[in-house]
């Protein structure tokens, strides 16, 4: 609804206040006018988990400023933008048990904390992450006000049909998972993990039980993260 509005009225890529989007001129009449900033807010957050909003703090470094959400900004992304694997946020408004990427790796933030170098010094964050498909730990220090790439990472849940083994030993890996979605379409390019995960997916399969596997994809890679047993029909 409110991405519509910014796409209809020619917004995308326009910086707007929060306070312009539910006290302003331009959305006089819209079911979000005069909408308190709280639930604003956590609309926009749903758009930026989406890749079509950035929702960052405006000029300030104060970190008082995080506690007012009149005081956040946001721009609207162009829906043609669709193919892009990141969106840039600033620094100041990641948070813990957020995504960033560093060292190009999409990672998950573990911890974060600001501190500022010099009387007149910038606010630096410092941010320890780890790789959501490997687990490894990167840090990464940055200025508050610098731009972080974000990594737009999308979940969706398979049936596991089957287990193509890889019986080629010239060629790395188990084989591949063959999934079926929801309206039948098959897909066969995920590979079976080479870790316990893959090991449990393998036994749970070969007992016979019916499984769905959650496959997260985020900059170019696809892997099956976790599974668990299908939902019984009802008879």
């Amino acid at each position: 609804m409110i991405h519509q509005w910014a796409t209809d009225r020619g917004f995308c890529n326009t910086v707007l206040t929060l306070y312009e989007l539910a006290n302003g001129d331009d959305t006089v009449g819209q079911e979000f006018y005069n909408l308190d900033p709280a639930t604003l807010r956590r609309s926009l957050e749903v758009l930026q988990s989406q890749g079509r909003a950035q929702l960052f703090v405006g000029s300030s470094d104060d970190d008082t400023a995080m506690a007012d959400a009149n005081e956040h900004d946001v721009t609207f992304e162009s829906t043609d933008s669709g193919s892009a694997m990141t969106f840039p946020l600033q620094c100041s408004a990641l948070r813990k048990n957020g995504h960033v990427v560093i060292k190009t790796r999409p990672c998950k933030i573990i911890d974060m904390s600001t501190s500022k170098t010099g009387k007149h010094g910038h606010a630096k964050v410092n941010l320890v992450a780890t790789d959501i498909f490997t687990g490894r730990k990167y840090e990464d220090l940055s200025p508050s006000t610098h731009n972080m790439d974000v990594p737009i990472i999308t979940r969706m849940e398979y049936t596991l049909i089957d287990i193509e083994k890889n019986t080629n030993d010239e060629v790395k890996g188990r084989g591949f998972l063959s999934l079926m979605t929801e309206d039948g379409t098959m897909k066969e390019d995920v590979k079976v993990p080479d870790s316990e995960i893959g090991d449990k997916i393998i036994a749970d399969f070969e007992q016979g039980l019916e499984l769905m596997v959650t496959v997260v994809s985020a900059m170019g890679e696809e892997h099956a993260m976790s599974h668990k047993e299908a939902p019984k029909g009802n008879n």
